[in-house]
């Protein structure tokens, strides 16, 4: 098994406290999902949530790679996992307050993903900085791990408590999550990180010159257009997983939960079967990315027409599955690509094709739902995924 990053006493530390900050953005995902469905009963606005909490990483993502690139990670990371902790707050206190309608959730929604678009290139360069470079990739599979089991456990657990205790309930246990990953943090001694040349040049010469790096790899121009097409045809159906749960099953938060944790499930899974194989090699994309999500897209239509709630929770174990497995291959074959000093350029272009294309995906999906249905809708998005 591929541990090699554990040897790391910084990455020990780094991935021990993510964990509680990956399960509380899972809650935070299943907790807000529910609400806007609670609130509208509309697959378009439950789409439009997920939309506008992705959209800042397809805007400004690559902007933040650059600044990534020119900062000190460490203390950046503080922070946007502080702002992150704020707005968990934010979050209660409108609940309890009673002002948490579709406006101001869409507001903190759009915060969170601000903040997400700035930490999401921040991850990718802190972890490779913490161990040498022959550990890269065991730093990404092992960063998958850890984020696929928060994905597992953190939507049943906020489905559970919500459906027991009430939203107000998880939204507090969600604020609870950040303080152990920031006092992690503080205790992290990533390598060497100004980079002279990038420092020297201007802001936009150094974002074009990141578009250039990434555009002029053959291997890394191709994880780029793989990641978009899975991102916003596979990855869209797990963002409209409150309609599936609830508007097609009836099987509310608790069944919600369920559903969102059967895709940790299937992403851990992939996670595993990454760890337990030989080391993949750089240079090259593995063959069976494109097949796994071919499978995915096969699989899309089946959630509609089986009528079968525990086929249900297998096909979308899968498309849990399906997704991470690319996604690690994807992101490790172009983190081996990469120098330090362009690590948070071009990642963020990996992340606004992940993202991104998800938050496209969703508000997408949830239209065609809300105006096809959800059989008809699913059906048609599996089908263009399969052509």
């Amino acid at each position: 098994m591929n541990l090699s990053a554990l040897t790391s006493r910084d990455f020990r530390i780094y991935i021990s406290g993510n964990i509680f900050a990956s399960n509380a953005v899972w809650m935070q995902r299943v907790t807000v999902g529910w609400i806007a469905w609670d609130l509208t009963a509309s697959a378009a606005f439950v789409g439009m949530v997920a939309f506008v909490n992705f959209m800042p990483s397809l805007l400004v993502g690559p902007l933040f790679g650059v600044l990534i690139d020119r900062v000190r990670v460490k203390q950046a990371a503080i922070v946007t996992q502080s702002l992150s902790f704020l707005i968990a707050i934010g979050f209660y206190v409108f609940f309890v307050v009673g002002i948490l309608n579709e406006h101001n959730l869409l507001f903190l929604t759009l915060c969170s993903g601000i903040i997400i678009s700035a930490h999401s290139p921040i991850r990718m360069s802190l972890g490779p900085r913490l161990v040498d470079t022959t550990s890269v990739a065991s730093v990404v599979t092992l960063g998958a791990i850890n984020f696929n089991i928060a994905r597992l456990t953190g939507p049943a657990i906020a489905g559970w408590i919500i459906a027991f205790y009430g939203i107000k309930s998880s939204l507090f246990v969600q604020i609870l999550c950040y303080p152990p990953f920031l006092l992690a943090l503080s205790f992290l001694r990533p390598r060497s990180e100004l980079a002279l040349n990038v420092q020297k040049e201007a802001f936009m010469k150094a974002f074009t010159s990141g578009i250039l790096y990434a555009f002029k790899s053959p291997l890394i121009l191709k994880a780029l257009l793989i990641t978009s097409l899975s991102s916003f045809l596979l990855r869209s159906v797990l963002e409209i997983l409150p309609v599936i749960a609830d508007g097609l099953y009836e099987r509310g938060a608790t069944g919600l939960g369920l559903l969102t944790s059967c895709a940790g499930f299937g992403a851990l899974l992939a996670g595993m079967a990454k760890a337990f194989s030989s080391s993949q090699p750089p240079g090259v994309l593995p063959q069976y990315v494109p097949i796994s999500i071919f499978f995915g897209f096969a699989f899309i239509p089946l959630i509609g027409l089986c009528d079968s709630w525990s086929l249900t929770l297998g096909f979308i174990s899968y498309l849990g599955f399906a997704g991470t497995l690319s996604g690690i291959s994807l992101q490790s074959a172009i983190q081996m690509e990469l120098e330090d000093n362009l690590r948070g350029r071009v990642m963020s272009l990996w992340t606004m094709a992940a993202i991104g294309g998800t938050a496209l995906g969703a508000i997408f999906l949830g239209g065609f739902t809300d105006y096809l249905g959800v059989v008809p809708a699913l059906v048609l998005t599996g089908s263009i995924g399969c052509l």
